[in-house]
């Protein structure tokens, strides 16, 4: 099990005013991901993998 609680989090330097997503990627092999507004809320949690395959594919949709 992962420790959230020692967790680093960052919002992305995208997100809008008040609508923040904040992302952990030192939880011991998986990444986080949870709403600011809610930061004791649900976190969903992804392979380094699955994350970075987002990641770049939100990228990518942007260039088109």
């Amino acid at each position: 099990m992962n420790n959230q609680t020692s967790a680093r989090w960052r919002k992305s330097s995208r997100s809008a005013e008040g609508e923040c997503v904040e992302v952990a990627d030192d939880l011991g092999g998986v990444v986080g991901v949870r709403d600011s507004k809610d930061i004791a809320g649900p976190v969903l949690l992804f392979a380094p993998t699955q994350w970075r395959s987002f990641v770049e594919t939100i990228k990518a949709d942007r260039l088109s």
